[in-house]
């Protein structure tokens, strides 16, 4: 039995069979040259995964960003997801997460000197980028590992550690956006939000069960939460908030690991989630502003994702804070930077 498979959505799995068989058709025409994959003379990496859901991809985009910063001009596209906008679309100092998105729009408020952009035709947005920015030496494909009609030069591929791709479906009875098959097409494959004390001896269980191609490299990754909280307001250390009463707001695909981090720290908190990717709107704001009131004690705050507070709270009156993160290579973190350091020189 797959271990992360949905009982009730089994009965869907007719439809993966339908499903599957649409996507590999497309992927073989693709692999055929039937459709074609435009290929550029400049480095492009993509990072993304098989399954919806959260993986830990911007987190990873924000690594690669840090890795190269110093040395290289970077650019960030992508499609820009929840937008209201459409089109090819550079980020500014006016833009805001309707129209470009939330990761986007994060991306370049937390990173200045790199290149942000959004485009759905990922081939017009690097050819605008080229065009726009000629001095570009690198750019970061967001979420883009099935959208082959650009053959980047070197693919991530994330598949988060409570939920590998080997032990799911193909959607609606499971979560895969392709089959597994996909994964041939990585030239890394990271098993993301990882226990960080993650032994050996599980790492080559996993690594047994992936089956990687013998050109495939494994790494491992934990999420790093920082040890401040920040707001409007300025920051509070982590190790402080056992003292206040949060009501943590949400609007991610995955909040596990930020309530196993709250829980860890013996923070007290309520919990009020949303779709993924949801802009919060009058009535969302009465919704939070309801249960905050309810909380009881002076000392409280809500608690948000640094993705959600760009999206939904950069301008509120509120007492929001969010909580950065970061992704942690474990182990082997010299080698999976030189592999992408050294596919970046080579182009």
């Amino acid at each position: 039995m797959l271990a992360n498979v949905n009982s009730a959505r089994k009965i869907l799995y007719p439809f993966s069979f339908v499903y599957g068989l649409i996507t590999n058709i497309r992927n073989r025409a693709f692999d055929l040259g039937l459709l074609r994959s435009e290929s550029f003379d400049f480095p492009v990496i993509s990072v993304g995964n098989l399954s919806v859901g959260g993986t830990g991809k911007s987190p990873m985009i924000e690594y690669l960003i840090r890795l190269f910063q110093p040395s290289y001009q970077v650019a960030v596209l992508s499609r820009g997801y929840g937008r209201k906008t459409k089109g090819f679309l550079l980020a500014s100092e006016n833009s805001s997460a309707k129209e470009l998105g939330d990761e986007p729009l994060q991306f370049y408020r937390k990173f200045k000197d790199v290149i942000v952009a959004v485009d759905e035709k990922r081939v017009n947005g690097l050819e605008q980028l080229q065009k726009l920015k000629p001095e570009l030496n690198v750019v970061l494909l967001d979420d883009a590992f099935q959208h082959r009609y650009v053959k980047a030069g070197y693919n991530v591929l994330l598949t988060a550690y409570d939920k590998l791709y080997t032990d799911d479906l193909l959607l609606p009875a499971g979560d895969l956006r392709e089959s597994r098959k996909g994964a041939d097409r990585a030239d890394v494959i990271i098993i993301s939000k990882c226990p960080s004390d993650l032994d050996k001896k599980e790492q080559l269980e996993i690594v047994k069960k992936i089956r990687p191609k013998p050109n495939q490299n494994v790494f491992f990754s934990c999420i790093q939460y920082d040890s401040y909280v920040f707001g409007r307001e300025g920051k509070i250390p982590t190790d402080e908030l056992s003292s206040w009463n949060v009501l943590m707001v949400t609007g991610i695909a995955d909040t596990e690991p930020m309530e196993e981090f709250l829980t860890s720290l013996q923070i007290n908190f309520q919990q009020l989630k949303f779709s993924d990717h949801q802009f919060i709107g009058n009535r969302e704001l009465e919704k939070i502003k309801k249960s905050f009131s309810l909380i009881d004690g002076e000392k409280k705050l809500i608690l948000t994702t640094e993705k959600d507070y760009v999206r939904s709270f950069l301008h509120t009156t509120l007492p929001v804070f969010y909580l950065p993160i970061k992704t942690e290579i474990l182990d082997n973190s010299e080698k999976f930077n030189d592999l992408i350091k050294n596919y970046v020189r080579k182009n």
